[in-house]
């Protein structure tokens, strides 16, 4: 039986609707609230994370946990960011980490993020056994959940998977990525149109993909994998393939990156600019190779799909 957290979230729900239809896998689901359309067949358990949680009834009879729940977001009146950060995705990874080990799970997956490699200002793609460069407090919390599941490796057996995805995109993607879909989907002008970066993606489906490969593949355990579309592509070349796939004509204007950067900084919005128009690159190589994994899908199927199920009501 596999345990999900998070099965609510934009990466859980794609997860949880993938798993349920493997027939051979049973699923049980952990977090503040039930998944809509949970099926009768399956149970949830409504709770919290943290390290003062007792998940010893949620893990009974679980083999495999994917961990999907994270806290990505803390408002701006927080008075200790790292502290609140580390209450959720380090000491609450860990403490349920240990109660599966304790409850005898053999392998347990943890979606990270890319952002522990480093910043979006690196000159060459990122790889799996880069040296750690966490840039802010939310990738710093996932990298020391990261390093507690590795010594509970070691000490325990347990099989820890790590996943380390850049910006995953979908229908209904949060962030700036859902702000860039509205734009488009509006026919905004917008000034993206000489952006000549390099970006590494991940359509949700090749996410989820390499996720449900990972739960029983048996060259996974102990492993730490980059994931991406496996092709790299510049912001201007994202928005012209998001417009096509809407429908409609490009309205991009071609305004010099040194603008986009002033602007950004007279703004306060030098770290949106950044994500938007820096550089970006995954090597998932070692990925393909242990795993003998192929993206799926490519980037323009990606993005048709992500119109195509809005369109649908998804």
């Amino acid at each position: 039986m596999i345990l999900l957290t998070g099965a609510t979230g934009f990466v859980g729900r794609a997860v949880l609707t993938q798993l349920i239809q493997q027939p051979r896998l049973t699923v049980r689901t952990y977090g503040r609230r039930a998944p809509i359309g949970l099926p009768n067949n399956l149970a949830h358990i409504v709770g919290e994370l943290g390290a003062g949680v007792d998940y010893a009834s949620v893990l009974q009879s679980i083999n495999v946990v994917i961990h999907c729940a994270a806290q990505a977001h803390i408002g701006i009146n927080s008075i200790d960011r790292q502290v609140e950060f580390n209450h959720i995705n380090r000491d609450g990874t860990l403490k349920l980490a240990r109660q599966a080990i304790d409850s005898g799970v053999k392998r347990f997956v943890f979606i990270s993020s890319i952002g522990v490699n480093g910043s979006y200002n690196q000159q060459q793609p990122f790889k799996y056994d880069d040296v750690a460069a966490p840039w802010d407090t939310y990738t710093q919390s996932k990298y020391s959940a990261e390093i507690g599941l590795r010594h509970l490796a070691k000490e325990t057996g347990l099989e820890v998977v790590i996943i380390r995805p850049p910006l995953v995109y979908g229908a209904n993607a949060p962030g700036n990525f859902g702000k860039l879909t509205q734009a488009v989907r509006d026919g905004r002008w917008l000034p993206f149109g000489a952006i000549n970066n390099q970006r590494s993606f991940v359509a949700l489906d090749n996410l989820v993909d390499l996720i449900i490969t990972c739960v029983n593949h048996p060259h996974a355990a102990n492993k730490t994998f980059l994931v991406s579309d496996d092709e790299d592509i510049s912001t201007t070349q994202l928005l012209e393939m998001m417009t096509r796939a809407a429908g409609k004509s490009p309205r991009l204007l071609p305004v010099p990156m040194s603008w986009l950067r002033l602007a950004g900084k007279l703004t306060g919005k030098q770290a949106v600019i950044e994500r938007l128009c820096g550089n970006l690159q995954v090597d998932i190589v070692h990925t393909k190779a242990i795993l003998g994994w192929q993206p799926p899908i490519s980037v323009e199927e990606g993005i048709k799909r992500c119109f195509i199920e809005d369109n649908e009501g998804c």
